[in-house]
C-alpha cells in the first residue's frame, strides 16, 4: 500500500511539471544580442559587488539600476526577457556561451594590460634604484681634484 502511494506521489508530481505552460513572448522581448550584454555587465557589477562593494556605494552607483539605465531597459523587461529565454533551455545556453566567452575575452584583455603595468612600474623601480646607487659615485666627487693633480 505505501509503495502504490510512493508512485501515484511521484506520477503527480512529474505530470504536472510536464504541463508546464509555455511563456509567452514578451511584446518588449530583448533580443539575443541584448541579453549578452546585459547579463554581462550583470555578471562584472556582481563581480565588483562582491570585491569591493563600498567603492561602488561612495561612487552611487547601484548595480541592478545602473545597468537598466546603460541599456535603456526596465526590471520587468528584463525579467520577462529572462524567463522567455530559460523556458527554451537552448537558446539560454547559446546566450549564457556568449556571456563566458566575452568574460574570458575580457580577462585575457585585462590580465595583458596588468602585465604591461606590471612590467612598466618594476621598471621604473630599477631605474630609481639604478639612479639611486650611482649618486655620488662619479669619480670626481670620490677622489677630490688636487689628490689626482699631485701624482
Amino acid at each position: 500500500m505505501k509503495n502504490i502511494f510512493i508512485a501515484i506521489t511521484l506520477f503527480s508530481l512529474i505530470t504536472s511539471c510536464y504541463d508546464a505552460e509555455k511563456p509567452k513572448k514578451p511584446e518588449n522581448l530583448l533580443s539575443k544580442d541584448k541579453m549578452v550584454e546585459v547579463l554581462l555587465d550583470v555578471s562584472l557589477l556582481n563581480a565588483a559587488k562582491g570585491i569591493n562593494k563600498s567603492i561602488l556605494e561612495k561612487n552611487g552607483i547601484v548595480p541592478d539600476s545602473y545597468v537598466y539605465d546603460k541599456h535603456n531597459i526596465d526590471s520587468l523587461q528584463f525579467l520577462n526577457s529572462n524567463n522567455y529565454y530559460t523556458y527554451y533551455i537552448n537558446d539560454y545556453q547559446e546566450i549564457i556561451n556568449k556571456v563566458n566567452d566575452s568574460l574570458k575575452t575580457l580577462r585575457t584583455k585585462y590580465n595583458v594590460l596588468y602585465e604591461k603595468e606590471k612590467y612598466e612600474e618594476k621598471k621604473l623601480d630599477s631605474i630609481k634604484r639604478s639612479k639611486r646607487k650611482n649618486k655620488g659615485f662619479i669619480k670626481e666627487d670620490i677622489i677630490p681634484t688636487k689628490t689626482l693633480e699631485n701624482n
